[in-house]
């Protein structure tokens, strides 16, 4: 699977614009899109400026490499520390080792994503040292006398011109808290490591009885090993500890100050959910235009945000996960409006250093996206029936022909209903039904799942309740709006003790029996890199090819990946892929783990889910 740039010969018609504001000769938002440029990031400064950021950035890279390599390079390490001792010097951060590395790294890091928080820090630093140097190679003769402080002085001087010409580039805001939470970490922090030391200087002493050595030497001993690894002991003659325990103090020491590194640096995590004025209005666009993507009911996931158009024509639904602003499926809305919400959703995640990625975009939204900077790779395809096409006839449907009278001999009935017309009595039995058949105790879903379950506004969903012969309740269907006269799965629960091919009948029974509930299109399960599956089996498939497809069979042991594939398959549907958008190749990693996060694969430390239980639907 390549990375593809989705274009489009026939641009939108007209972008969305403020009520009153009449198209002018100058740029446009939309234009501005169109052009490649991506909101407040590109054009805040000169030519000279983005370049000057640019350097500051590959300057931090390539210290983090150098420091990194001379850790793992024993001769090169012990050359760099032979050039940084005495009266030489080396460049700002070039030290050899995995601390001084993981260090230069973060500030790398932080750096190239525009923190205004890294900008003051590496300003602060790098410019106490060139005046440091400065001042040394003006008045010492001897550091004078040194080649390698004068070029020293100079790359420094040259980091720290680069950080004040590009200064208009590191834009992005942390959290407000951040200064609070960073000082509740350092004194905390201090407070247990320099405990511990204690405690640890205390079990391990060797100096005789160790009368001179009370808790207030021992802490003071940990707390000056916190801070240094001198070979000095002056004052503490009741004290002698095996050279491991200074080693471990002052690595808590550097723990420490990674931990108060990333509370200060923390990208804003939250923004404000849907209120009940977005929600009502994005119903109302779901209304107009929601026959357009079969996702599009899911934006009203509560814990989602919203970004709005400025004629409030179209919208963004996004959440932010580990420092990525994830939007899931195609802006809601008119497509003709959508560049409107784009470009203040970009603008946003640029403002606060978040990185943007959109999840399960269609290919028109993806051309529109294409147009603002970003880039599509193709991710699979969602299987679409239409209802009057299907039926169970001819050779190609035998197999699952004969599935499914075996389950309708069986006895097993299927019940279709509106949640409006469930009983409040009866829906509560279906959460609880549904709770218990849950798979895992993790709640999975953000793209394609509505995250909630029988919720009154939600009326217009539908359900499918399927019974065995006697009556019992042994499996769970439900389906939100796709427009006016589509559906689109959400939730699928079954009894494990139930019959083989329970879900293959139930979908069959709605797909021949949809005229009762008016529906003529259902969107089945997402099928990811169906298309890997289905040429890397065909005769004369090439050999990268079929061993991408070997090894996506391989990982279809854990993640059904496959499985998906040829279950919906047997429906005979029509295949629309489904693409996420990224801005850099570089972030494909990151979006992942937070696209897994949000999806509920992956979790985050945090509390217990039986904290804050609630009766949420699984996703697709």
């Amino acid at each position: 699977m390549g990375e593809v740039r989705l274009t489009s010969a026939d641009p939108v018609r007209q972008y969305d614009r403020a009520p009153g504001r009449a198209p002018t000769g100058g740029t446009t938002e939309a234009t501005r899109g169109s052009t490649g440029s991506t909101g407040t990031g590109a054009g805040r400064g000169s030519k000279r400026s983005v370049r000057a950021a640019a350097f500051a950035v590959w300057y931090l890279r390539a210290v983090t490499f150098v420091n990194f390599l001379s850790a793992v390079w024993v001769s090169l390490g012990q050359d760099l520390r032979a050039h940084n001792t005495a009266s030489y010097f080396t460049p700002y951060l070039l030290t050899a080792g995995f601390g001084s590395g993981l260090f230069s790294l973060f500030l790398a890091v932080t750096t190239g994503r525009r923190k205004r928080a890294a900008w003051i820090l590496n300003l602060v630093i790098s410019g106490l040292l060139t005046v440091f140097l400065a001042y040394y190679c003006a008045t010492d003769p001897e550091i004078r006398s040194h080649a390698q402080n004068w070029v020293s002085l100079g790359l420094t001087a040259a980091f720290v011109g680069a950080l004040l010409l590009g200064r208009r580039e590191f834009y992005a805001k942390g959290d407000r808290s951040n200064p609070k939470l960073a000082a509740a970490v350092a004194a905390v922090g201090l407070l247990v490591t320099s405990l511990v030391a204690a405690l640890l200087v205390g079990l391990t002493n060797t100096a005789g009885d160790g009368a001179e050595a009370g808790f207030m030497a021992r802490w003071r001993y940990g707390v000056m090993r916190l801070i240094t690894l001198a070979e000095s002991d002056h004052g503490y003659r009741g004290i002698v500890t095996p050279g491991w325990v200074d080693v471990f103090i002052n690595f808590m020491s550097f723990l420490l100050l990674l931990a108060v590194l990333l509370a200060a640096f923390r990208s804003r995590r939250a923004v404000d959910p849907l209120t009940e004025e977005d929600e009502e209005r994005l119903r109302t666009l779901l209304a107009r235009q929601g026959d357009r993507d079969s996702l599009g009911y899911f934006a009203l996931r509560r814990e989602k945000s919203v970004i709005w158009s400025p004629t409030g024509k179209a919208a963004v639904t996004y959440r932010v996960v580990g420092g990525v602003s994830l939007a899931s499926g195609d802006p809601i809305g008119d497509p003709e409006a959508w560049p409107g919400a784009i470009e203040p959703w970009l603008a946003e995640a640029r403002e606060h250093g978040w990185v943007p990625a959109v999840m399960g975009a269609s290919e028109e939204a993806g051309t529109v996206y294409a147009r603002h900077g970003l880039d599509a790779l193709e991710l699979g395809d969602e299987a679409i029936v239409e209802t009057a096409e299907f039926t169970l006839e001819g050779r190609a449907m035998r197999t699952v022909r004969q599935a499914y009278n075996r389950v309708k001999r069986a006895g097993y009935e299927v019940r279709i209903r509106r949640h409006a017309d469930i009983p409040a009595e009866q829906m509560a039995e279906l959460l609880r039904r549904a709770d218990d058949w849950r798979d895992g105790a993790t709640e999975r879903g953000f793209s394609m799942a509505l995250g909630r379950l029988g919720d009154p506004a939600d009326g217009q969903c539908v359900m499918l309740e399927c019974t065995d012969g006697s009556g019992r309740l042994r499996a769970l269907l439900s389906f939100v709006p796709w427009g006016p006269a589509g559906l689109s799965l959400d939730l699928m629960r079954r009894d494990r003790d139930s019959e083989n091919g329970l879900m293959e009948f139930m979908v069959i029974e709605l797909l021949e029996r949809s005229r009762e509930i008016g529906v003529t299109q259902v969107s089945l399960n997402f099928a990811m890199f169906r298309s890997v599956f289905e040429r890397g089996s065909r005769l004369g498939a090439g050999p990268v090819l079929r061993l991408w497809r070997s090894l996506l069979s391989f990982f279809s042991r854990w993640w059904q990946i496959e499985s998906l594939y040829r279950a919906n398959a047997k429906y005979r549907p029509i295949w629309e892929p489904r693409f996420m958008l990224f801005e850099k190749s570089s972030d494909l990693l990151r979006i992942g783990l937070a696209a897994g996060r949000a999806e509920g694969f992956l979790e985050a430390p945090g509390l217990p889910k039986w904290v804050h239980r609630k009766h949420l639907g699984t996703g697709r």
